[in-house]
């Protein structure tokens, strides 16, 4: 019999959903951080030239947004968890009180899946004596429980890359001369903003293009209006 090799590229041994969680949380808390503290400190330029005020609502909006990114990512990733865990425990206690009618429901499902009467009754059975748990995890749930949600995963990339994208508008405003800060700002946060929409779009295989378009349109309506707003109000 012909040995048949896995592809080298699809990872089928090793569990996916936490680690693209992290990844998908990390892409997002650095949109978020260049284009929130972005559109603080050009707001703040665009009342004032004062680079002590233009640190110090920076900072206070870097640090500010860190924490909450990782807060919500943390609520929100807890309360996945606690849903998982709460339909594991539930199909446990089903296995052990009616093994018989959860041995005939798990042949059901790979029945409905393509399989004859007498292949699924099979499948289910050996599925059932190697871990009956897992068996009905994956086949009703779609759930791995050595792959679960982690909300401290999750809150630590949120923040992190928060933060990291956060420090590319906050160093353009803070180290540029009062004439230039707020083009070069611009020019720097629509370039950070090419990037991440390039890497999300290859990360969730869509159209890169479209991806970029969204963030940098987005971006820069969000620079203009705060900027526009802080000239209104230094006025």
């Amino acid at each position: 019999m012909t040995e048949v090799h896995p592809h080298p590229d699809e990872p089928h041994d090793r569990p996916l959903g936490d680690r693209l969680n992290r990844l998908r949380a990390a892409v997002l808390g650095a949109n978020d951080g260049i284009v929130s503290t972005a559109a603080l400190v050009v707001g703040v330029a665009g009342a004032t030239s004062d680079s002590g005020l233009l640190m110090s609502a920076g900072a206070a909006g870097l640090i500010g947004g860190a924490v909450s990114m990782a807060l919500g990512e943390y609520v929100s990733v807890s309360s996945q968890r606690d849903t998982e865990t709460s339909l594991i425990a539930k199909e446990k206690s089903e296995l052990s009180a009616e093994p018989e009618v959860e041995l005939a429901e798990l042949a059901d499902l790979y029945r409905q899946r393509g399989l004859s009467d007498e292949t699924a009754a099979r499948v289910a059975e050996e599925l059932t004596a190697h871990d009956a748990l897992d068996a009905h995890l994956d086949a009703e749930l779609h759930l791995d429980r050595t792959d679960l949600a982690n909300p401290w995963a999750a809150a630590a990339a949120s923040a992190a890359s928060f933060t990291v994208g956060g420090l590319l508008p906050f160093a353009a405003i803070v180290l540029s001369s009062a004439q230039l800060r707020v083009p070069i700002t611009f020019v720097a946060v629509l370039l950070a903003l090419v990037g991440t929409g390039w890497l999300s779009a290859t990360i969730a295989g869509a159209p890169r293009v479209r991806s970029v378009t969204r963030l940098v349109v987005g971006g820069a309506l969000a620079l203009t209006v705060t900027y526009l707003v802080g000239l209104w109000l230094g006025t």
